[in-house]
């Protein structure tokens, strides 16, 4: 079963940027998809992007292009870049299979917005 390891969050101001890493203990070729997600206080969590293997990528709605979804094949990385951060983008960020699967939710990495 594939081990996922999220990295990266942190505060930042409204308007900065912070970039997610995302370490799989499998080839993400081999895995074929992999997603970023995110859970707010209150909420339900929710798909942010994915990305599978040829390169193709979905983008929730509320991303409006301010974040970029890529991986690093080589080292079985993937990453999200986040920009033009608002305070709505408060959350923990998981990593997991695109779709996901129950068995791979890791602990996920808490992205902070705020002045």
């Amino acid at each position: 079963q594939v081990r996922l390891i999220e990295s990266g969050g942190g505060l930042v101001q409204p308007g900065g940027s912070l970039r997610l890493s995302c370490a799989a203990s499998e080839s993400i070729v081999i895995i074929g998809g992999m997603g970023w997600y995110r859970q707010a206080p209150g909420k339900q969590r929710e798909v942010v992007a994915g990305i599978r293997v040829g390169g193709s990528r979905f983008y929730s709605d509320f991303v409006q292009g301010r974040f970029t979804i890529s991986t690093d094949n080589a080292n079985n990385t993937m990453f999200l870049q986040m920009n033009s951060l608002k305070p709505e983008d408060t959350a923990v960020y998981y990593c997991n299979l695109f779709p996901p699967r129950t068995a791979n939710w890791g602990q996920g990495t808490q992205v902070t917005v705020s002045s």
